[in-house]
Order: C-alpha cells, then structure tokens, then sequence
C-alpha cells in the first residue's frame, strides 16, 4: 500500500508540473566525458604538455560539465587503435587524438561509434564525425626564424626534425624564410631523428648539428633535449611547443609555443549543445593558437621591436609568412613576387626553400 501511494504522489506531482507549463527529470544530465590520446608523456614542457594545459582549462571552464581522461606516451598504429576504441567503448563521447599518425586509427574506428564525436589533430581526413584541428605553426616559425637570423655570428642554423611531413617542412621552410628576410646569408642544416619523441637521438642531433658550426639550434620535436644541449655547448636555442626557458637560462631567445585552452573548451560546449559540426580548422596568431614564449634579454631591443611589428602583421593579415618571391633549392619559382602560397599549396610542401641544405628523405 505504501508503494502505490508514493507511485500515486509522483504521478500528481508530475501532472502539476506539467499543467504548470514545467518540465521535470529525475536525473541531472551526466558530465561529458572526454577523451584524449597523446603520443608522448606529458612532462613539463613540449607538444603533449601544451595539449593537456588546454584540456585542464576545459575542465576548468565548463567545472561540473565534463569529465576527461588522458592515456599518454600512445604508439601510433595498431596501439593508437586499441586505445581510442577502448575510450569510445568506455562512454567517451568526445575523443581528441593528437598526433599525425592518429588520423586513420581515427577514422576507422570513428565508422564503428558513429554517435562519438572525434577531432583528430594535424591530420587531414575527416567525416561525418570526425573533425581536424592544428595551428598555424609557420607563423612563430617564421618570427623565430627571424631572432635566429639576427643572434647568429656563423650564419648556420641548426634543425632538429621528426617526420619528413608537409607540417614538418612547412616549419622548416618558415624558419628559413624569416632568417634570410634579416640575413640573406643564412644557411640551415636538418637532421631527421624519424620519431616524435626520442630525447637520445634529439641530444645526438643537435650535438651532430653543433660539431658543424650550427650556433642557433631548433627542432621540431617533442622533448627538451635540444635546448638543455645547446645550454651545455654554449650555443643558442629557440624552443618548440611551449617556453623551454626553464631547460635553459642562457641559450632559450623564444620559442614557438601552441594554445589549445580556448578550442578545447569551445569544441566541448558545440558537443553539449548539440551544435558540433566537422570542420578543418586552420588557426594562427589571430585566433590565439599561436604565440611567441617571452624573449630573452639578451636579444636586442630593435629586433625584439622588429618581431613584433612583423606579428602584428600576420596577425592583422597584411603579411603572410610565404609572400613571393620564393624559390625552391635549384633555384626555380614557388611563386612570384606580389602573390603568396595558398593553403592548398602549403598543407602539401614537399620541397625546401633556398637556404636549406641537404635533401628530404623518401
């Protein structure tokens, strides 16, 4: 008798609720749970760091609406499979992977959860749910390249580089480009370690790099060691992925760094408000994803002032990093003076610029 008297309350309630023009759940909805996939470990500085800053601040901005979770230091193939048809069985509704070699794991298991919603950052394949993400790296390339161009005495720059991909050698044409616009007699030298992250073969990189004259050293890497070894050998460095200054006092000028912060939180809520939709996104200095880390005291006034001029125009539109005129190694038009590369032509580069030595492996 008792149960059917509550059963009668709760069905007078309602009926009141509803006759009051309201509307009644017996359950909050749940948090979001979030999934993100990083190919190395998160530590205290580099591409997967910047990545779980931005996921902290999601959580931070929408407190009591998303959960997350992160696996770290994922392989990418078969493993990167396993681990992001794992979260997506588990109940993850939204999954950030983020590394190239993600992109088909991705999509294939994309097919399989067509109500999981995926971003897949740096890749290029997308569908119905599944969209692309990443910054417009050779824009602080380009910046660096000109604080390169001007603290260097031999005129060799040094490159320390993961995978020979059209955003890898966007990065390293960008940098050439900046240094040769303030010093015309620049020459850049890479070594290709073919991994993400390997802090051993980053170190004997840049030791090779440095025993040929190299005296500003970079890299497109994920780990510190460039820059704690350009400390050592009294050379200097410009960091990558975030502010490397910590790794080293005297050698860090700058660094290009990445901010995920406001995406991250702005994909979450499309999600929550049902308002998500694919799209290849493409941000820079004007959308806040790209940013200068602070520059080194030792670099002088006039060309801090220079950088920054130079920023203001990418960031306004009046300057594109790849403005003509271009030319490739031997010497043959890119594009004329007066045009710029499009994006097309730039998510496909497979050529070094003049300046650049050496060739790109196959």
């Amino acid at each position: 008798m008792k149960n059917m008297w509550i059963k009668s309350m709760l069905g007078l309630f309602t009926w009141v609720c509803v006759m009051a023009g309201f509307t009644f759940s017996v359950h909050a909805a749940d948090p979001l749970k979030v999934g993100f996939v990083y190919v190395s470990p998160i530590g205290d500085a580099g591409w997967t760091y910047q990545h779980d800053l931005g996921r902290l601040a999601m959580e931070k901005n929408l407190s009591g609406k998303v959960t997350s979770k992160f696996i770290e230091s994922v392989p990418e193939g078969a493993e990167a499979e396993r681990v992001i048809r794992d979260l997506a069985k588990s109940g993850h509704k939204l999954i950030f992977t983020t590394s190239f070699g993600y992109m088909n794991p991705t999509i294939k298991v994309a097919k399989v959860f067509p109500k999981t919603i995926f971003e897949h950052s740096t890749g290029y394949k997308q569908s119905r749910n599944v969209g692309t993400y990443m910054c417009r790296f050779y824009e602080g390339r380009y910046l660096t390249g000109i604080v390169a161009g001007k603290m260097t005495k031999s005129n060799k720059l040094g490159y320390v580089a993961a995978f020979p991909i059209p955003e890898v050698i966007r990065g390293i044409n960008a940098f050439c480009l900046g240094a040769k616009s303030v010093n015309p007699d620049i020459e850049i030298k890479v070594i290709w370690v073919n991994s993400w992250f390997d802090p051993g073969k980053e170190r004997e990189a840049s030791e090779a790099l440095i025993d040929q004259g190299v005296d500003v050293l970079t890299h497109h890497t994920d780990s510190t060691a460039p820059t704690m070894t350009a400390e050592e050998k009294g050379v200097y460095s410009i960091g990558y992925h975030s502010d490397m200054s910590k790794y080293g006092a005297n050698a860090h000028l700058t660094a290009t760094t990445h901010v995920w912060d406001s995406y991250y939180t702005r994909i979450a809520q499309e999600v929550l408000a049902g308002t998500w939709k694919s799209e290849a996104v493409w941000g820079g200095i004007n959308d806040g994803m790209i940013a200068l880390a602070p520059m080194s005291k030792s670099i002088p006034a006039d060309v801090v002032a220079m950088v920054k001029e130079k920023e203001k125009a990418i960031a306004d539109g009046s300057f594109h990093p790849f403005s003509g005129p271009i030319q490739k190694q031997d010497g043959t038009e890119v594009i004329p003076a007066g045009k710029q590369l499009t994006d097309k032509d730039l998510l496909g580069m497979n050529y070094y610029v003049q300046g650049v030595l050496g060739s790109i492996p196959k």
